[in-house]
């Protein structure tokens, strides 16, 4: 089974890359060795070999717990603009410093908007009687006007008609649960930490090539009828509840048992008008609530689903219940720009010393957890990496950078600003002036197709090598995505052969999406993100009050700092660079 699947693979990138000119300039690489059958030991590395070192290193003195014990415990969660991500871009700048990395920094990447602290929150049931409540304020929510405590208000209506019938006049002061009861909470029959298994492992191995996949036509997905009517309807709630003078919100939670997902607050958006795109070009602007500018919105809280179901069955019962809420918060208008943290291992070669090798990942995190699997885990693995090879003595040839992002929460902000000023972007085309004499009744030439945007590049773009990511939480790596780019796979196949006996071998030509590697792959520079066992990541911890370090794994994140080193040590010290897929026009 395996050897007909590295066949078929090998095939595959034979094809593709004799498609492309640009692969088939690159040179032949060393032949890869084949990944151990199972029961059979991988052939021992020399000690003096480079990988070995970082393997023995990584696995036997490793520091990657004791960092993100720090970033998360002790600095916590890391909101874009708020004082913890302040706290952990300085705090990352001087450990990397610390262990050695040259050229360490705080950067901006472009401008944020606002940034939010919580200064203090509590929630409880006050009548009939006490009840303590698992509940977390959203993200840049306004504060309540000092301690509120106030009637609540179950807003059950199908539509904006039965809700004004229903409620007008009645908001004042309360406050308003805003969603029905989740009927789908049930028994956990099935374990919420997985590992990817044999079948998974080869269906992302067999994965096609992107490129040949049929591909979905330009421009935003249209809504339908009933995706505008739902758009809408929210959009009315929200104003209806401020005109209305309710003094907070309350969302029903995602997840159970105590688990809570939270999110940025809501803000109430014009819905597009008839026949008008609801995203993209000439839809209408749409607000985040860290935009200063953005309309008033109120305060909003996020409820574990089951005390939030238990208050909607009393109010059902006839029972009148009252709760206390106090919400303090603080909006940070000082400073408006984004900050990454940058630090370098300087190359060694004095031919490609110039030449450019990134790892990272994004640290910015929600706030009602510490960020420890979103993404200090990813943050904390690729410090390591860059700390074994410190430790190490080894001098890459090639100059390697450790990008650490912030905004990707709120759309890679942070990499693609980095992107931008450091290597290229996508300029959108500029719109074609009137010709001479239109409008005038003379026949016109038909209009010359326009491309969606051409590359436009920063000197550093060709001396760039190769970028790798971190941010699926704290399961082991099991393999790259290699995001489309057949030119690696022998490459990788090789570096992969030492980590087989670690759970590492499967390369899948898939892409995947959510991850500041994207920001790379989007000018057409190599970048990847490492496969993951997924452990409770989308159960239990991703944005949720459980995203803490307790859930960490850390054999799995010794493993993870391993592999990472040796990749990027690899890609530093390769004659050539990494191969590239065909860049968008330029």
């Amino acid at each position: 089974m395996l050897k007909r699947r590295t066949a078929a693979l090998l095939l595959l990138a034979s094809l593709v890359l004799n498609s492309f000119p640009a692969f088939a300039q690159q040179p032949t690489p060393t032949p890869a060795p084949q990944a151990p059958a199972p029961g059979q030991q991988q052939p021992a590395l020399d000690p003096n070999d480079p990988v070995a070192k970082i393997i023995d290193e990584g696995m036997n003195r490793s520091q990657v717990m004791q960092t993100l014990s720090y970033l998360s415990d002790v600095i916590g969660p890391r909101l874009t603009g708020s004082p913890g991500m302040k706290r952990a871009n300085e705090w990352t700048r001087d450990q990397l410093t610390k262990w050695g990395l040259q050229n360490a920094k705080v950067e901006p990447w472009g401008t944020f908007g606002r940034g939010w602290a919580l200064k203090r929150f509590s929630a409880e049931v006050v009548e009939p009687q006490a009840i303590p409540l698992i509940a977390y304020p959203k993200a840049w929510s306004p504060a309540t006007t000092g301690p509120v405590v106030a009637d609540v208000v179950y807003v059950d209506a199908k539509d904006e008609a039965e809700m004004r019938a229903k409620y007008a006049g009645k908001l004042k002061g309360a406050i308003v649960l805003t969603g029905a009861m989740r009927e789908d909470i049930k028994a956990h029959f099935d374990p919420q930490g997985t590992r990817l298994n044999e079948k998974q492992l080869l269906d992302l191995a067999n994965a096609p090539d992107p490129a040949l996949r049929p591909q979905r036509r330009g421009g935003f997905p249209q809504q339908s009828p009933e995706q505008r009517a739902a758009a809408a309807f929210n959009a009315a709630k929200q104003q209806f509840y401020l005109s209305e003078g309710a003094a907070l919100l309350v969302d029903p939670g995602r997840g159970d048992g105590g688990t809570v997902f939270v999110s940025a607050a809501a803000v109430p958006q014009a819905p597009a008008p008839p026949g008008a795109p609801a995203f993209g070009p000439g839809a209408p602007r749409r607000f985040s609530a860290y935009d200063k500018d953005a309309p008033k919105f109120l305060p909003q809280i996020v409820m574990a689903s089951e005390q939030y179901n238990r208050l909607v069955r009393m109010i059902q019962a006839g029972e009148k219940v009252r709760m206390a809420v106090n919400l303090d918060a603080q909006y940070l208008d000082q400073d408006p720009l984004g900050y990454n943290t940058i630090a370098e291992i300087p190359g060694s070669d004095p031919q490609l010393k110039d030449e450019i090798v990134m790892l990272g990942g994004h640290m910015d995190s929600w706030h009602a957890g510490t960020g420890a699997t979103d993404n200090g885990a990813g943050v904390s693995v690729a410090m390591e990496a860059v700390r074994i090879i410190q430790t190490l003595g080894l001098k890459p040839r090639r100059t390697i950078r450790i990008g650490l992002w912030s905004g990707e929460e709120q759309g890679l902000l942070g990499s693609r600003g980095y992107v931008k000023q450091h290597f290229g972007e996508i300029v959108a085309p500029t719109p074609q002036p009137t010709p001479p004499g239109a409008g005038e009744g003379r026949p016109q030439a038909a209009p010359t197709p326009t491309p969606q945007g051409r590359l436009v590049t920063k000197p550093d773009y060709e001396k760039f090598s190769g970028y790798f990511n971190l941010d699926n939480g704290t399961g082991k790596i099991r393999g790259v995505y290699m995001q489309g780019n057949a030119g690696v796979w022998p490459i990788f196949r090789q570096w992969l052969a030492p980590f087989s006996q670690m759970g590492a071998q499967t390369l899948s030509m898939s892409n995947t999406g959510g991850t500041d590697h994207l920001a790379f792959d989007a000018v057409g520079l190599p970048g990847f993100q490492f496969i993951q066992d997924e452990i409770e990541y989308d159960t239990r911890t991703h944005h949720s009050n459980q995203d803490v370090f307790d859930r960490i794994q850390g054999d799995d994140m010794k493993q993870a700092a391993t592999i990472m080193a040796a990749f990027v040590y690899q890609t530093a010290q390769r004659d050539e660079k990494l191969p590239r897929k065909p860049a968008p026009p330029r």
